[in-house]
């Protein structure tokens, strides 16, 4: 495939996201070993159980990313550099009371989870102890939220990309000599993981100011709080954490209706779920050019290379599809034998491995299509698209569960991200009337 300008405009942007994109679940993942080496089970449950809280609760508020990203590569495009400045500062503002009333809540929000969750009674209390110290890193991490958006809409994914490397570095330091010289054990990790997250936040502020400190001549705080311009901000971020809570109900359902089968069943789909993680890590990055580029020329109106951005959009779908199909179907197997060495799991997957290989193509439109729309701010068809998509995960489960049992659950997941994709190409037929003929 010829790589063009355009192509490296969406390189540019997708690849530093794909890198950031990878190294997020390391943060969790690094808290797991560290405690699978010092502590016994159920410290490794308790990470468990509290890296699943935040990562639920920070995916609910992940608005503040996305609904900064879109609007601030509008600005962009306008050359509105007034309307940048007080977008990345009303983000902050909503990060910073969001944080506030997480912190005032903090007791019945842990009541809550590990009522959803279920914890066993010895590994409760440590996942309490852990959540205790980690929520206090919600303000740096919900202002992260809002820098990685903003940095985004300015066409930028390799700070964020530096960040997420550099947090990963200070959370391994940082857990480690807290729980193996200081002798702490769950303390430590959890102080290690609150670290680097303001390190992080630190890190992003400093280079806010090196790199685009001649803005803030541009900045108004007369125009913070202007009436019309917040009602569209959460205008936005509303359809987005509507958007947000029908993907966690079809994704906390697939889990769970998963474990009502046993536990072969649910460590069989776990494991399956890893190949679309991994795959929709890697579209990811070509969501966040999406959003970036299309916001970008949308906000210029410049449909010429909206148009084009948007077919050389499709076409790196296209061809992540042909690799990973490709590479799921001959190097599935071996795959998941990285990530467990149970011969019983590994066999019972050989059943349902064809619906993980079928992940790629279902969801690539979805996928593309998601960055796009953040882009424009079609937030309201991004809602309506995901709450259709979902309803036909539910009647498709319901109906076919009794008779087919667990392809009953990955055939709902295969035509849930494929009505995702549909739905949002009908919504677009439909907004690109609104954006007129150039588009």
């Amino acid at each position: 495939m010829k790589i063009d300008k355009r192509d490296k405009q969406i390189l540019g942007i997708a690849l530093p996201s794909i890198v950031s994109n990878i190294t997020v679940p390391l943060l969790g993942l690094v808290d797991v070993a560290i405690m699978g080496h010092v502590g016994d089970a159920v410290y490794i449950g308790a990470i468990a159980v509290g890296a699943m809280i935040f990562n639920l609760v920070y995916w609910i508020f992940g608005f503040l990313r996305m609904g900064t990203s879109g609007m601030t590569s509008q600005a962009l495009g306008r050359r509105d550099l007034p309307g940048v400045t007080l977008l990345l500062a009303r983000s902050l503002l909503v990060a910073v009371g969001v944080a506030a009333l997480l912190l005032v809540l903090q007791r019945p929000l842990l009541w809550l989870m590990l009522a959803l969750i279920k914890p066993t009674a010895d590994v409760a209390p440590l996942a309490a102890r852990y959540f205790g110290i980690c929520v206090w890193g919600a303000p740096a991490m919900l202002c992260l939220y809002g820098l990685m958006g903003w940095y985004i809409g300015m066409q930028n994914t390799r700070v964020p990309m530096l960040i997420s490397i550099m947090q990963n570095v200070v959370n391994i330091v940082a857990s480690l000599l807290l729980v193996v010289v200081g002798g702490l054990k769950i303390e430590g990790v959890a102080a290690g993981t609150v670290i680097a997250q303001y390190a992080g936040l630190g890190v992003a502020l400093l280079l806010l100011v090196v790199r685009y400190g001649r803005l803030r001549k541009y900045f108004s705080p007369q125009g913070l709080l202007d009436r019309r311009a917040m009602a569209r901000f959460f205008t936005v971020n509303r359809d987005i954490f509507l958007r947000t809570l029908c993907l966690v109900a079809v994704n906390l359902y697939f889990t769970s209706a998963g474990a009502r089968q046993g536990a072969v069943i649910l460590a069989v789909n776990t494991l399956l779920l890893q190949l679309y993680l991994l795959f929709s890590y890697v579209m990811d990055g070509f969501a966040y050019a999406g959003e970036a580029l299309c916001g970008r020329y949308y906000g210029a109106r410049n449909g010429t290379a909206f148009t084009a951005t948007l077919r050389r959009l499709f076409v790196w779908g296209g061809a992540m599809v042909i690799v990973f199909t490709a590479v799921y179907a001959v190097g599935g197997t071996p795959f998941l034998r990285l990530l467990t060495t149970d011969e019983t799991v590994i066999a019972a997957s050989a059943d349902y491995f064809a619906w993980a290989v079928a992940i790629p193509l279902a969801g690539v439109a979805a996928f593309v299509w998601d960055g796009v729309f953040i882009g424009i701010t079609a937030t309201r068809a991004m809602l309506v698209s995901l709450a259709v998509a979902a309803a036909a995960f539910f009647g498709v489960y319901f109906a076919f569960h009794g008779s087919i049992g667990n392809h009953a659950l990955w055939l709902a997941m295969i035509v849930y991200l494929v009505m995702r994709g549909l739905a949002q190409t009908a919504a677009y037929a439909f907004f690109r009337r609104r954006l007129g003929s150039g588009f």
